[in-house]
């Protein structure tokens, strides 16, 4: 994990419940809460980039109405 050389403080709100968990995933990880949290958040934010990656190579596909959809697996016998 990388050292971060300019840490931000934020105020965050979590339910009590979230909050137990991680203080006790903290805990039996020998990692702090901030660590965890800045792990979760980045995965997150990885995963969206990744989702727009996926949806920036879609973009040319054809554009397909529900009901065309629909006629063409009744058409094919798979409704």
């Amino acid at each position: 994990m990388p050292v971060m050389d300019k840490a931000k403080r934020v105020t965050i709100y979590l339910e009590a419940t979230l909050h137990r968990a991680l203080r006790v995933k903290a805990a039996e990880t020998e990692r702090s809460v901030s660590d965890l949290v800045n792990a979760a958040v980045r995965q997150s934010l990885s995963e969206d980039a990744a989702d727009l990656a996926i949806f920036e190579t879609r973009a040319r596909e054809p554009v397909l109405s529900f009901e065309d959809v629909l006629k063409d697996l009744k058409r094919r016998g798979q409704l």
